[in-house]
């Protein structure tokens, strides 16, 4: 697969659709593959018009992965608590940078403008693109994230000790650990079945458990983005689950406060999850987006 190249930070990327349509760049959340974003789902959005462009974060599927010792992120979590801010040389990379990643896949294929969309971490990182580049984004689809308001979207207590329970050893013990995780964050649509085979595939695309921490301080650096989403100009669709228990409702509710005309669309069943019983819906509601 091609690979766009941030000054050294190689991006793996590809594309579903008709490349004369209006691009869509979906950008996929914390440690998760851009194959996350399943096939049929991209699919769903090029019918209805859109050139799908889906890319791994770095740290994260085929993408870069970051030299050094990764940072002590129960340290950073703990001085985040007490309000103190976390500075630039406590961390590898920030959400801004994961942004400029995004930045250059579009640079890459010579798009000037696209249309984002992302979930959880990834719709961080898309607000952050449409917060310092807003000239390269026509419309902004945040799906089950937050504004990095603490007060907001805090996960459940159960939800948080399944993300950061430490990591199995071995492929059916890695992939039965990530099942356990989707049971509790992904509410009563969760599909376990369909959920071993994804993680099985995932782990043989790629297995880094390495780039977590990576990513989790990227977030906590970043912060509240409340006051910047309260400038932006651009068409908004916030979409969120009401059974989510990860990034909890009100993560969603205060996105879509803070951006001028959003609209949220609430999903109810629908946790910390795209269960394929949404796909319709969700694929619809982002295209009608796009389209105005």
């Amino acid at each position: 697969m091609p690979q766009a190249d941030n000054n050294g930070v190689l991006l793996e990327f590809d594309t579903i659709g008709d490349s004369a349509d209006p691009a869509l760049l979906l950008v996929m959340g914390f440690t998760a593959q851009m194959t996350a974003w399943e096939v049929e789902f991209c699919r769903m959005l090029a019918d209805r018009g859109l050139f799908v462009i889906r890319f791994d974060n770095r740290d994260c599927g085929l993408s870069h992965k970051t030299a050094g010792s990764p940072p002590d992120v129960m340290a950073l979590m703990a001085k985040a608590a007490t309000g103190q801010a976390i500075t630039d040389d406590e961390v590898a990379y920030s959400l801004s940078d994961m942004a400029g990643d995004a930045i250059t896949v579009l640079d890459h294929l010579s798009i000037d403008r696209a249309h984002i969309a992302g979930a959880s971490m990834g719709g961080m990182i898309c607000q952050m693109l449409a917060i310092e580049h807003p000239d390269r984004v026509l419309t902004m689809t945040s799906i089950m994230s937050t504004t990095g308001n603490s007060a907001v979207g805090q996960g459940t207590p159960e939800a948080m000790a399944a993300l950061l329970s430490p990591p199995a050893v071995g492929r059916e013990a890695v992939i039965e650990q990530n099942v356990k995780v989707g049971a509790v964050i992904s509410g009563p649509l969760f599909d376990a079945d369909r959920a071993r085979i994804r993680h099985g595939e995932g782990y043989d695309r790629s297995h880094y458990p390495q780039g977590a921490p990576f990513q989790l301080a990227a977030i906590g650096r970043t912060g509240d983005r409340t006051e910047a989403l309260k400038k932006l100009d651009v068409p908004t669709l916030v979409i969120h689950g009401d059974a989510d228990t990860l990034i909890t409702p009100s993560g969603g509710e205060a996105t879509a406060a803070a951006i001028p005309g959003a609209k949220l669309l609430t999903f109810t069943q629908m946790g910390h999850d795209l269960p394929m019983q949404l796909w319709p819906e969700v694929t619809s509601a982002i295209a009608d987006l796009t389209q105005g």
